[in-house]
């Protein structure tokens, strides 16, 4: 019954703010002109969108791959032209707004021409920009991943490892628009670095195991010194997490599950902790954040890295002595400016922040969530270089 009820609600919600959505798009870009083509060209074209942007988002994950992929990439893509027209077209409220003022306040004189006028022009103004944007954005995903190089000084950081590399992929979602080719490409850069750990802070996957068994293979193939881990992002948790948790053990990644292993050898050694999703407890099975569970009896004198796929989780590692978290979720916001609204749920959005004595490191993420395009935060494949600090 909860899910059912579950289920309901997040129609309501959809329809709700797709629908919004499309009207203000439609009474700023459309009927403003008041061109009657384009009017009766735009009111189609809007509904039509509104109606096979949820369809799209259905019909991908219950198609067939061979079909559901290009189905997703074309309603993905669309969904992103959207965003960037939505986020192009509030801005233009400044103009619209300062011309109403001047009006208001006599400056200028009242001109339904001049205001028909100005419509027009930040309409065409809106649609160039966002396909220009997008074809940014697409261009962007296309490309191979960056390395981001990141230097991090800890205080508790045995100096006989001085240099240590950390290699962090996050945020893949391997999916309907990411498969096992792209997912390869990533491998072969990451190996290529030599890393001492290669950490995956959550969002790997987008889909059963079923499905995607294939495409996620080649993580079989990535090489550390020191080892694989795994900790769940929210993803993992809508694709069947037990199942995911299995097959990432046999491909020869580590999961960790509120729990710290020791990395190093004799010369020097540090603890390497992760915890479940920060949100996992209302999936139940024992899922859930424990870091008293992954932290606990430990040696405060050592240094302790801690994988989180969120960043909120800093609030309570700086608690517990915690002296490096790598998160991701974020995106960096993926298409700016959504970035500035990530903030307001997750605090730490994108690089190296400070939270007391805990360093947190928000990596952008390696692949991309629904929109393939980014805009303003480029995907990256992050190698951290711990050393000790004064």
């Amino acid at each position: 019954m909860r899910s059912w009820t579950q289920l309901l609600l997040f129609l309501v919600v959809m329809v709700t703010v797709v629908g919004g959505i499309h009207y203000y798009l439609h009474a700023r870009l459309v009927r403003a002109t008041a061109l009657e083509t384009v009017q009766r060209l735009g009111f189609w074209l809007t509904v039509g969108s509104a109606v096979l942007l949820p369809a799209g988002m259905f019909a991908s994950r219950l198609l067939p791959r061979s079909f559901g992929s290009a189905v997703a990439l074309g309603t993905y893509t669309w969904m992103g032209l959207l965003i960037l027209a939505l986020f192009l077209t509030l801005a233009t409220e400044v103009v619209r707004g300062g011309a109403t003022v001047l009006e208001l306040t006599k400056v200028l004189p009242e001109d339904p021409e001049r205001r028909t006028f100005l419509a027009r022009i930040l309409s065409g103004g809106v649609g160039l920009a966002a396909l220009a944007l997008g074809g940014f954005g697409l261009a962007s995903v296309r490309a191979p991943v960056q390395v981001k190089p990141v230097k991090v000084g800890l205080k508790r950081f045995p100096g006989a490892l001085d240099g240590f590399r950390v290699v962090q992929l996050t945020d893949v979602h391997v999916g309907p628009t990411i498969d096992g080719e792209w997912l390869r490409g990533v491998v072969a850069r990451v190996n290529a670095l030599e890393p001492d750990v290669i950490a995956i802070t959550g969002d790997l996957v987008d889909g059963s195991v079923e499905e995607l068994r294939e495409h996620v293979a080649p993580l079989a193939e990535l090489r550390a010194k020191h080892g694989v881990y795994f900790v769940t992002g929210n993803h993992e948790y809508y694709s069947g997490v037990d199942a995911w948790i299995e097959e990432l053990t046999r491909l020869g990644v580590r999961v960790l599950r509120n729990e710290r292993v020791s990395i190093g050898d004799e010369r020097g050694s540090f603890d390497l902790a992760g915890v479940d999703d920060y949100r996992a407890k209302g999936f139940g099975r024992g899922h859930g954040a424990d870091l008293d569970k992954a932290l606990g009896g430990r040696d405060p004198e050592r240094e302790v890295v801690l994988l989180a796929h969120q960043p909120k989780h800093a609030f309570e590692a700086e608690k517990h002595g915690v002296g490096l978290q790598l998160s991701g979720h974020t995106h960096g916001g993926q298409i700016f400016p959504w970035g500035f609204f990530v903030r307001l749920d997750q605090t730490f959005v994108a690089g190296l922040d400070r939270l007391g004595d805990t360093l947190v490191y928000t990596s952008c993420g390696t692949g991309y969530w629904g929109p393939p395009m980014r805009v303003g935060a480029p995907a990256e494949i992050t190698l951290l270089e711990l050393s000790r600090s004064a």
